[in-house]
């Protein structure tokens, strides 16, 4: 079955808050992939951001970020009053993401809706924290010894609360038992938001693809709570870090500095924290995209006092074993495998063995910087794949043709036959469309034309990512016909009649 989608971020939603949202626009951005004929919406990770603001760097893989939850719609549930958040401060862009007053103004406007929860209905929190403790507890008062020691990553807190040990962490739940509350209330607040609109996709036939990243970052409530399952010393302390190695991209290659996982560890108990890890992706979305699939196979392990990735080694993951196990426990699912990045005939042998499609980036397919374009370019993919322009760690598509080597460029012009007066980001969208791929996925930076100034993230850098905001009204009927008469001559509009218009 063909099928098309869209990758927009929620954070990149129009809001007057600061922050796309789950409410108001969340809910318009449905209609409009119902009107252009999609069947998809692809999210990025949707956890709570540390340092960087990158949603792959998150305190928690079961939490949901604060920042998504739309003041609005607490308003109109008797939560906020308007004047408690409609006379802040939320920056004078409203095409970029202000992080900063966001982490300033954003909790305390939190708390008054907390604070009406807890006395007003009770009992729906404390179900809701009954149904999640096996998460919520650790993540909530991990969040509260955050807050009392100003954001300090648990590695740098007094030992017996490093370690966890029983009476201190007993100590300091009766301590901070307001601000554990807090956070229990903002997860409430949270899921109860994402559950609204989850169930409004699907009555709306559009699948939501969700985005898991292969690590966690080393200051989260994952890595504090269950330190046994990393590869971490006798001092907790990370042993190696994760990364990539050096490559036509990057001469240093990339350090990420996530903790990397005691796969034998792991494998001792049927790899039970992934289980529960991939079941709960699976309560979120729909669809789940795994990122950097090919650390399953082998992992880049970098010396934790390294400064680059150069010095790092390739070590052996857990294989298919895992996989056997994880579809044991939790049946079958839908998995997109991102298996960009440098592969080995063992690696696409793993892909080939799960049957998860993969990935083809059509940008990858003229960039001379590797020698793997030819896999990417569209006469070549498989049926079983996902078909992008780009991701969100690429360029736009008129970026991209913008700013890469002029060979490249002349090649992909020639090549996808561009023209500048349909627009040549239509014409690259158009190639994957066309492709014999079963989904297709575009950005909706592509859609609108947009330039380097629309582009999300730029790999091992930060300060600037994940910031970029779409102006109000971007998904015109207009461009919802443009895109759904593309859908009818690539044969990709959902089966059933899901997507007609009126």
């Amino acid at each position: 079955m063909r099928q098309a989608g869209i990758l927009m971020a929620i954070t990149s939603l129009p809001s007057p808050w600061g922050v796309g949202t789950l409410g108001g626009e969340a809910r318009k951005f449905l209609d409009f992939l119902v009107q252009a004929g999609q069947s998809y919406w692809q999210v990025l990770p949707i956890g709570p951001t540390s340092f960087g603001d990158s949603p792959y760097q998150s305190f928690s893989t079961f939490a949901g970020n604060p920042y998504l939850i739309d003041l609005d719609d607490l308003c109109a549930d008797g939560l906020l009053k308007p004047e408690e958040y409609q006379q802040k401060d939320w920056g004078d862009d409203p095409l970029r993401v202000d992080y900063g007053l966001l982490y300033q103004n954003r909790f305390s406007v939190l708390e008054k809706a907390v604070q009406r929860l807890r006395g007003g209905r009770p009992d729906e929190l404390t179900l809701f924290c009954e149904r999640e403790a096996e998460w919520l507890e650790n993540y909530a008062l991990f969040m509260a010894l955050k807050g009392r020691f100003n954001g300090a990553p648990w590695s740098r807190w007094p030992d017996p609360l490093r370690r966890r040990e029983p009476s201190a962490l007993a100590e300091a739940a009766r301590e901070l038992d307001e601000a554990v509350w807090f956070w229990k209330g903002v997860q409430y607040l949270f899921f109860s938001q994402w559950s609204r609109l989850k169930q409004q996709a699907k009555e709306q036939g559009i699948s939501i693809i969700g985005d898991l990243p292969i690590y966690v970052a080393e200051d989260s409530a994952d890595v504090w709570a269950h330190p046994e399952q990393f590869q971490m010393d006798g001092n907790l302390h990370c042993a190696a870090v994760a990364g990539c190695p050096p490559d036509g991209f990057s001469a240093d290659g990339q350090r990420w500095g996530n903790p990397l996982f005691d796969w034998n560890r792991m494998k001792a108990d049927g790899y039970q924290w992934w289980i529960r890890r991939i079941s709960f992706q699976f309560q979120l979305y729909d669809v789940v995209r795994i990122d950097h699939f090919r650390g399953f196979e082998s992992y880049y392990a970098i010396p934790a006092d390294a400064e680059t990735a150069q010095t790092g080694c390739w070590m052996p993951g857990p294989g298919l074993d895992f996989f056997y196990a994880l579809e044991g426990a939790i049946g079958k699912q839908p998995i997109i495998a991102e298996d960009l990045g440098f592969l080995t005939p063992s690696v696409y042998k793993l892909l080939d063995d799960t049957g998860f499609p993969g990935m083809k980036v059509l940008e990858f397919a003229f960039d001379s910087r590797d020698g793997s374009g030819r896999v990417y370019q569209p006469h070549n993919y498989p049926q079983n794949c996902v078909a992008y322009v780009g991701t969100h760690d690429n360029d736009t598509a008129l970026g991209w043709l913008a700013e890469a080597d002029p060979a490249d460029t002349a090649f992909a012009r020639e090549y996808l036959h561009l023209d500048k007066a349909e627009g040549e980001n239509w014409g690259m969208m158009r190639a994957i469309w066309a492709s014999t791929a079963n989904c297709a996925i575009v950005q909706m930076q592509d859609l609108l034309g947009l330039g380097s100034d629309g582009r999300m993230n730029i790999p091992s850098t930060i300060g600037n990512n994940w910031r970029w905001r779409a102006r109000a009204g971007f998904d015109s009927p207009e461009l919802a016909l443009r895109l759904r008469r593309q859908m009818e001559l690539y044969e990709r509009l959902p089966q059933g009649g899901k997507g007609e218009t009126g």
